[in-house]
């Protein structure tokens, strides 16, 4: 592994800097001591730092040999994506960087993404062995918060203007010391449903008098699951969950409504297209059979994060030469869903996956669960922050140093 030698001398101090945050989470668009963490650590590195974009957004600017004179003039430049923000889960680990606030955690690794930017920043800002601009960004909300979407809304890509952007998250299973990523689609578009069943309420002893909207409900969560298997193609890839079922108060009272909430995922707007259509027709066509009242809602959260061929491949080239091709994986798409797809679908890039091992890096003091994604047990291993950071560096400066396409 061809680690820089200069990053890994500084690991202990970005680890720590990544286990401050873990212990001071911060959800959605409240990431104030967080950014402002970040923003004090790029300016103390001499780097140009720009704040509010997304409300809680840091932009860093890293100018090269050439001092960035004809950045958004013409110049070089290249985007580099972390997610700072945090979520509601209550962590269940009691090492000493565990989460100080109840109900908050950083149960993705976005703390360890946050400082393996960090550690890329540093060292860029350092040595400035490149012409051009590396464009650092720090985003907040991606936890269903819409950041990254919020971040183009608001110019994101006018103000800092880049060829390409990139981003990573870490991926428990993944051997640690691999790297991953291919083009096209990697993780899915999410949605999320609500629907409401308005009956008529009444004594238990006594349905006829009343429409009972629990039975319906439980018809469309077994007709919904028919959805999948019968309507979408085999060849095509689509997952519908229901998560939520909410009705009564009491165990004698036919309640007045039942809430059903769940999620879709899919690669392809065609298929989700069609997964909300079938839902709808069934829900209300079902209540309608009933008697009942159906309120029905369907909201897309982010389109699937869908890589550019030649960003995808080029990172794959940077990756072999860190890792070496044995290590650097094809990546196995994901149903999870990432709003940096709102990113891709602006500008070209890719996104990829860093190993984060089978959970054996955490402490003594580590939860029951799983080292998995949005589990209570979670945490990030710090012994990545090296690789990440030197794959950073050596992607930004082997983009900046090749022959624009």
């Amino acid at each position: 592994m061809q680690l820089i030698e200069d990053i890994a001398a500084h690991a202990p101090e970005m680890a720590a800097l990544r286990r401050e945050i873990h212990a001071h989470p911060e959800l959605n668009y409240e990431e104030v001591r967080t950014a402002a963490l970040v923003a004090r650590q790029l300016e103390a590195w001499g780097i140009e730092v720009h704040r509010g974009l997304a409300t809680t957004g840091v932009i860093g600017l890293v100018h090269g040999r050439d001092g960035g004179t004809r950045f958004g003039r013409g110049g070089r430049a290249v985007g580099l994506r972390a997610d700072m923000d945090a979520l509601p889960i209550h962590e269940q680990n009691s090492f000493a960087h565990a989460s100080t606030r109840p109900g908050k955690m950083h149960a993705c690794g976005h703390d360890g993404h946050t400082a393996m930017l960090l550690a890329a920043a540093r060292h860029l800002a350092a040595t400035r062995r490149f012409d051009g601009t590396v464009v650092l960004i720090f985003q907040p909300a991606e936890e269903g918060g819409g950041g990254a979407k919020a971040m183009v809304e608001q110019g994101l890509f006018e103000r800092y203007p880049m060829e390409a952007v990139f981003g990573m998250h870490n991926w428990p299973g993944y051997p640690a010391g691999t790297l991953a990523v291919s083009p096209g689609p990697v993780m899915a578009a999410a949605s999320f449903f609500r629907v409401v069943v308005h009956g008529v309420g009444g004594h238990a002893a006594a349905p006829q008098r009343g429409i009972d909207p629990v039975p319906v409900a439980c018809q469309l969560v077994n007709a919904w699951q028919s959805i999948v298997s019968r309507n979408v193609r085999p060849i095509d890839t689509a997952v519908l969950s229901v998560t939520m079922l909410h009705a009564g108060e009491a165990r004698n009272v036919i309640p007045e409504t039942c809430e059903i909430q769940g999620t879709v995922r899919s690669f392809r707007d065609e298929v989700l297209d069609l997964v909300e259509r079938r839902m709808r027709q069934i829900a209300e066509h079902t209540c309608a059979g009933a008697g009942a009242g159906c309120e029905f809602e369907f909201h897309r959260r982010a389109p699937a994060v869908v890589n550019h061929r030649r960003e995808a491949e080029f990172a794959a080239r940077v990756m072999a030469q860190i890792v070496g091709a044995e290590r650097t994986l094809a990546q196995e798409p994901a149903m999870a869903s990432e709003d940096f797809a709102f990113m891709l679908q602006a500008k070209a890039g890719a996104y990829c996956f860093i190993g984060n091992g089978d959970g054996a890096h955490r402490e003594h003091g580590h939860g029951d669960g799983p080292c998995m994604l949005h589990n209570p047990s979670y945490d990030f291993n710090d012994a990545l922050i090296p690789l990440g950071a030197t794959y950073w560096v050596r992607l930004a400066q082997s983009w900046l140093a090749e022959t624009p396409a």
